[in-house]
């Protein structure tokens, strides 16, 4: 069986925590149904999932690495040049060439460098003229890498003068464009999942396959300050007082049922994946798409955000687990928690009957457009075979979400 949507929907419980922390160093927050609720914000949950490296490490599954960094051309173009004998200057300018014409050359960069009649390199826009860095982060797969740093090569084997050799790896790019974009999974395993956006046309934007909401909450935010003390073990006596505080601050902690969305777009995951149309997804190899949603939903069930893990050690895996697999337009089921939930006497049960309440109201107006199963620490009497499909272990779980692809 085979189907264009994949949903995930999870319940994590965390107390005595700081998950995801602003700008001000508290929790990060979100009003929803006229209460503050706790949250976590997306970029935090794909960062951990695509990190982890543990047994369901996304990198264990064979598909090539991207880099997000801002010194990709720096330390994976310009170092290895430099480490194989090129000299400084001519390493440097031929890497602030590539990524003026991978990248972009701003008119601001344009009008310096005619007015310094052309001795000064070309800086992309997203360039720091100082070193081969970019001010922002760029997201790059391995093979893309690859086949730059052999771009490079190219053209200082052609061109030893750093003042020319912009005009070789020009000319050299120029006929390798098409190679460059029909690069098989070029923007690796990273890109392919969470997307790119990207303005040159020397690159292929990639659409993010797995939407991910930021978690929230399900009942109004919980949070108390706590006040604590670094002690000097080495503080000497003064007036026959021991004075042990080295440091004495606040930090905030928060407790909370948290409810997760992620949407898995199938088409386009075996398309980033295969670099096969989409419309023709299944009839590509769906092995590792496969592969890439059983390691997501191990990940999504037991993989903890977290700041300040050292002092709370927030480790928590999903109590609730329910997947969905059909064609129809995905949807959140975040509204079952619109009026906050109930936190007595059973706060995980109140949270579940409130999901199988809206579920059943969903089915009722739109039909049953999705297949389910989940897996369950406990599920309520309400969560019944026919509403929410088949209770499994998380493992048989995964392998049945899979199936999606």
């Amino acid at each position: 069986m085979t189907s264009r949507f994949l949903q995930i929907h999870v319940l994590t419980s965390y107390p005595g925590a700081l998950l995801n922390r602003d700008d001000a160093g508290f929790a990060k927050r979100l009003p929803f149904g006229g209460v503050t609720r706790t949250r976590i914000s997306s970029q935090c949950l794909k960062r951990h999932w695509r990190t982890f490296a543990g047994e369901w490490a996304l990198r264990g599954i064979g598909v090539p690495e991207s880099f997000r960094s801002r010194h990709t051309f720096d330390r994976l173009i310009r170092e290895p040049l430099e480490k194989e004998g090129v000299p400084s200057d001519l390493a440097v300018a031929v890497t602030h060439g590539l990524m003026a014409i991978i990248l972009g050359e701003s008119k601001k960069a344009k009008a310096e460098k005619k007015g310094k009649g052309g001795d000064r390199k070309p800086t992309p826009e997203t360039a720091e003229p100082a070193d081969c860095a970019t001010s922002q982060i760029t997201v790059l797969g391995r093979p893309e890498v690859e086949f730059f740093l052999k771009l490079a090569r190219d053209a200082i084997s052609q061109e030893k003068d750093p003042k020319k050799v912009d005009k070789t790896l020009e000319a050299i790019l120029k006929r390798e464009k098409d190679n460059l974009k029909a690069l098989k999974t070029a923007v690796g395993l990273d890109a392919a999942l969470f997307g790119r956006m990207v303005t040159s046309d020397m690159l292929a934007r990639g659409d993010a396959a797995v939407h991910v909401a930021h978690a929230f909450t399900v009942h109004a935010e919980e949070a108390e300050t706590d006040y604590f003390s670094a002690m000097d073990d080495l503080q000497k006596e003064i007036d026959g007082q021991q004075l042990g505080a080295g440091h004495i601050n606040t930090s905030e902690l928060t407790s909370g049922l948290y409810y997760g969305y992620v949407v898995v777009d199938v088409p386009l995951l075996v398309s980033n994946l295969e670099g096969c149309d989409a419309r023709d997804w299944q009839k590509a190899d769906l092995t590792t798409a496969r592969k890439v949603i059983d390691h997501l939903m191990h990940l999504i069930a037991t993989v903890s955000p977290g700041a300040k893990l050292g002092s709370t050690a927030p480790y928590g895996y999903a109590q609730m687990i329910l997947a969905e697999r059909g064609n129809a337009q995905p949807r959140s089921l975040a509204n079952a928690f619109l009026r906050p939930v109930k936190e007595t006497p059973d706060l995980l049960e109140n949270a579940m009957n409130d999901l199988a309440s809206h579920l059943a109201s969903f089915d009722a107006m739109y039909g049953k457009t999705f297949e389910r199963s989940y897996a369950a620490l406990r599920a309520p009497a309400s969560w019944t075979e026919t509403l929410v499909g088949r209770s499994l272990p998380l493992k048989s779980l995964a392998e049945w979400a899979s199936g999606a692809a």
